[in-house]
Order: structure tokens, then C-alpha cells, then sequence
């Protein structure tokens, strides 16, 4: 789990992992945040800032990287 409230500039582009428990892990960059929120993106590769970031319950995220997308 990932507290919005612990969220800096500096986390903008940080790798996560998306598990819902239902479908398979995702990975994705932290595009941005608001009170409820955070904003990733999936599937863009390296350059997140050009793409929208899907609003993303953090209850269900985890700083870090699947092994087998590396």
C-alpha cells in the first residue's frame, strides 16, 4: 500500500506494481496524486509524462518492479 500523504514530487515517475488481487500484476510509473488517487501509467515504456495516468486505488500499490517485465 502506498500513503498518498507520504507522496513527494520526487515519487513522479516511480515504478509500481497494481494488484487488485483479482486480475494479474501490473506495473506502471506514478504519473500524479490528489487527495483520493494516484494517477498511473501503464504500458507506455519509459516516457509516462505524454500519456494519462488511470486513477488507481492506493490500497492496491506497491513501489517497486515485476521481475518478469525487467
Amino acid at each position: 500500500m502506498i500513503e498518498i500523504k507520504k507522496l513527494t514530487k520526487a515519487d513522479c515517475g516511480s515504478w509500481v506494481i497494481y494488484n487488485d488481487g483479482i486480475g494479474f500484476p501490473e506495473q506502471g510509473k506514478i504519473k500524479s496524486w490528489n487527495n483520493k488517487y494516484i494517477f498511473v501509467v501503464f504500458n507506455a515504456g519509459f516516457d509516462y509524462r505524454n500519456y494519462t495516468g488511470q486513477a488507481c486505488n492506493p490500497n492496491n500499490l506497491f513501489f517497486g518492479k515485476l521481475d518478469h517485465l525487467r
